[in-house]
């Protein structure tokens, strides 16, 4: 038995063909990553129709031949260099279809953006067991092979006449099924976002393509004046995956808003997000129209025409912002008295800081992460675990309904907690017409069709990833609010303008929430 598993170990490693090789490759990688690319085909075709067996068969036969005409490719061309890519594709597979698996994510451009925009007390909040058994079993044991494996590479005639007729086959084949190309385009983006492994590298590059193009010059709004000396203030506090439903003040059966719903002047709005993640809906929130071009955002546009700015963030992924107060959770720290390290830490000497001012309008934007998962029951103080038990595993799908649904309650209860909290502070100025708005970037998924978290395409997201809240809160001697019903994040913009009193030429009354 041992001689026979030398022998079958040295015919797979030893004088390899390439055409084997990468065959054998394409074959090992659609068995290990293709299964949620596969069962979402088979969930979305009738699999009892002829036409629906022809998307399927065809769909294997293209990603098996497309694969290896890859892997061929590269193998041919970059010889070492093509193993050290094969290798490392295997391993940020295995690192994919993890995520896949476990939270039903997309890897999409957009999730690839919440991948470049993390940092490493988030990821390292996904760390778990299963992770490290993903990456061995299918991402380490293959590596190891890939190395131990000597390659016969052939001559160029024979590649010439593999990669024509193997690129010759794909395109026979993708014509042969025209007919079926409306239902590969329609659902294009997931099918994309599932495909390994050009589903990260692909839309790492676009993502890429799309931040230098975001990071160009910002196109600037016409110069603005500020109509009056009365003193006011903004606090803007931008919510993060803090999803609708789960708000009591919205009529969810829980109590999760213990406070707000006790306190005079508190508006709650129904609205919905611009996009699933943080990036796109913070550049929504902080634009003054949805134009596709980077034009100036509100902080850098209110700071460049005389507002006081002030910007304080336990999250990441805003636009580039230019002002001279932009504070860190680490900077706030030297003015925290307690609980330093949850989203408390942003009402820090806030009070202080707004009466040193010495300009009259003041806005002042607080970023949150809050409700940011896998790890609900990390982001609040033990004392606002209200609810109870609560999931403590990083792998949302092993808790129970009721388990998860705990735990992302109390960071609801704990933004209760905080918004109360600048609401006091605020009513302490008296000198000031004050408001607080809250609004939250998107919303987040528990378990609702077996998905967890957000990040899902705007087109086939569900209603948890982009229904939010919008809270506003008046002081006494403020302004009135129009009869609004529904809000979107576009409002936020000019209704801060008419707050502080700012006349500027792209001010849109429509878009202003205020009387």
């Amino acid at each position: 038995m041992q001689w026979n598993l030398k022998k079958i170990w040295s015919a797979l490693t030893d004088n390899v063909k390439l055409t084997y090789f990468a065959g054998l490759m394409s074959l090992i990688n659609g068995l290990f990553f293709y299964f949620p690319f596969f069962k979402f085909v088979a969930d979305s075709v009738n699999c009892s129709s002829w036409n629906g067996v022809i998307i399927i068969v065809s769909l294997v036969v293209i990603v098996l031949v497309a694969n290896f005409f890859a892997f061929y490719l590269f193998l041919f061309l970059c010889r070492f260099v093509g193993k050290i890519l094969l290798a490392l594709s295997f391993l940020l597979n295995a690192v994919s279809v993890y995520f896949i698996d476990t939270y039903n994510v997309i890897i999409d451009e957009s999730m690839i953006g919440n991948v470049f925009n993390t940092n490493y007390a988030e990821a390292s909040g996904f760390f778990s067991f299963m992770l490290i058994v993903y990456v061995v079993l299918l991402g380490v044991l293959p590596c190891i092979y890939i190395f131990k494996v000597k390659i016969i590479y052939g001559t160029w005639k024979r590649f010439s006449i593999t990669s024509s007729l193997t690129l010759l086959f794909l395109v026979v084949v993708a014509f042969a099924n025209a007919s079926n190309w409306l239902w590969i385009d329609k659902n294009s983006k997931v099918l994309g976002g599932l495909v390994m492994p050009w589903s990260y590298s692909v839309n790492a590059a676009l993502f890429q393509i799309h931040k230098q193009q975001e990071n160009a010059k910002e196109i600037l709004l016409p110069d603005a004046t500020i109509k009056d000396n009365e003193k006011a203030v903004v606090v803007l506090v931008i919510g993060e995956s803090a999803r609708r439903q789960n708000f009591s003040l919205y009529g969810y059966n829980k109590n999760t808003n213990p406070l707000l719903s006790q306190t005079p002047n508190v508006f709650a709005f129904k609205a919905n997000s611009c996009t699933t993640y943080t990036t796109g809906s913070l550049k929504c929130i902080l634009e003054h129209a949805d134009t596709g071009d980077l034009y100036e955002i509100l902080p850098n546009y209110l700071y460049r025409n005389n507002v006081e700015v002030i910007w304080r963030t336990t999250n990441w992924g805003e636009p580039p912002i230019h002002i001279e107060k932009y504070q860190t959770q680490d900077d706030l720290k030297t003015l925290c008295q307690a609980d330093c390290d949850y989203d408390e830490v942003l009402l820090s000497g806030l009070k202080e800081q707004i009466l040193a001012s010495e300009k009259n309008k003041i806005l002042i934007v607080l970023h949150t992460s809050t409700s940011h998962g896998p790890q609900y029951n990390k982001k609040y103080p033990f004392r606002f675990e209200t609810f109870q038990p609560v999931c403590n595993s990083v792998e949302l799908a092993d808790c129970s309904h009721e388990e998860l649904m705990n735990a992302y309650d109390n960071t609801i209860v704990y933004t209760d907690y905080i918004l109360h909290s600048i609401i006091e502070d605020l009513q302490q100025l008296k000198d000031y017409r004050s408001t607080m708005l809250f609004v939250s970037d998107h919303g987040e998924s528990l378990g609702e069709s077996n998905l967890y978290m957000h990040g899902v395409p705007m087109g086939i997201a569900p209603k948890e990833q982009y229904e939010i809240p919008f809270i506003v809160w008046l002081s006494d001697n403020s302004k009135h609010l129009k009869s609004n019903d529904f809000l979107t994040q576009h409002h936020v913009f000019h209704s801060v303008l008419n707050f502080l009193s700012v006349d500027s030429p792209v001010y849109n009354e429509e878009m202003n929430i205020f009387e």
